[in-house]
């Protein structure tokens, strides 16, 4: 960004209107072997809205006894669950892609953790039917930062894929990922000036590589104004984001960091901050 340039407007987040939705599968495709990608489609999709590339929806499967899939109404004050109904297992996901003229929305699932929505993807078909809520709200990022820097394990992919697809080319986007093996590499589009570090997970699948952080201690800090974005494990992110914001000086409201699992606890999604 040169010295007479104007600094990108500051992140904001933006509001929408609650909405729950039918859909059902259209295609599956094996993308490596811990990843998965599922496109649904559905009437309900009309007017879906996902303008943050880190947004999230509550993905809803049907009960796994019954096969029934139970969904909320919305009520003035939000989401409202009819009196008696044991609410349906549903968990936190990205929108990868959403194509408003074909009417698909598609979503990219991490294999390795064998939680309910996990099993449930892996054994998806064509005409399963899913509920779809949200996004809520979005966080949205103006793309103008002289470079992007993005940490993350496997369950970013989606998010990070996107993002890295919509900067322009006069900007720098460095990657540092981890993902389960070297057949989990994917490959990573943008028409920015792109670097990448792959590193791969250790023991039981569950335990974080100690070269992500090693990689991000020891990166050469780009020039400029930069935003930093960070996902995954909960432990990672907050250990990655004290190291840019305490030791690195990095201004903290450049900083977007979200916990997107915790070893040893099911559905969680947190915003790590001071």
């Amino acid at each position: 960004m040169s010295e007479n340039s104007a600094s990108p407007p500051p992140p904001h987040r933006v509001r929408h209107d609650i909405r729950v939705r039918r859909a059902v599968v259209r295609d599956i495709l094996r993308v490596t072997p811990h990843r998965l990608r599922i496109t649904f489609a559905g009437p309900d999709l009309v007017g879906f809205v996902s303008p943050g590339y880190d947004d999230h929806i509550k993905l809803i499967i049907p009960d796994a006894e019954t096969g029934v899939l139970h969904l909320p109404s919305v009520g003035p004050n939000g989401i409202v669950w009819p009196e008696g109904m044991a609410k349906p297992t549903m968990r936190d996901y990205t929108p990868r892609a959403f194509d408003s003229a074909a009417g698909t929305l598609t979503i990219g699932f991490s294999l390795h953790d064998a939680g309910p929505v996990t099993a449930w993807a892996d054994r998806a078909a064509p005409g399963d039917e899913v509920g779809i809520a949200g996004p809520r709200g979005s966080f949205i990022v103006s793309a103008e930062y002289d470079w992007h820097l993005f940490i993350g394990d496997d369950t970013t992919l989606p998010a990070v894929s996107r993002r890295l697809e919509e900067l322009p080319a006069h900007v720098r986007a460095i990657v540092l990922l981890e993902v389960e093996e070297h057949a989990d590499e994917v490959p990573l589009r943008s028409p920015a000036k792109l670097e990448v570090h792959w590193h791969h997970r250790t023991g039981d699948g569950q335990i974080n590589s100690e070269n992500l952080y090693t990689t991000l201690t020891t990166l050469p800090w780009p020039e400029g104004q930069g935003f930093v974005w960070i996902g995954g494990e909960s432990g990672m992110v907050r250990q990655s984001r004290t190291h840019v914001v305490r030791d690195r000086a990095h201004d903290p409201k450049l900083v977007r960091a979200s916990g997107y699992w915790r070893r040893g606890t099911s559905n969680v999604h947190d915003t790590i901050e001071d």
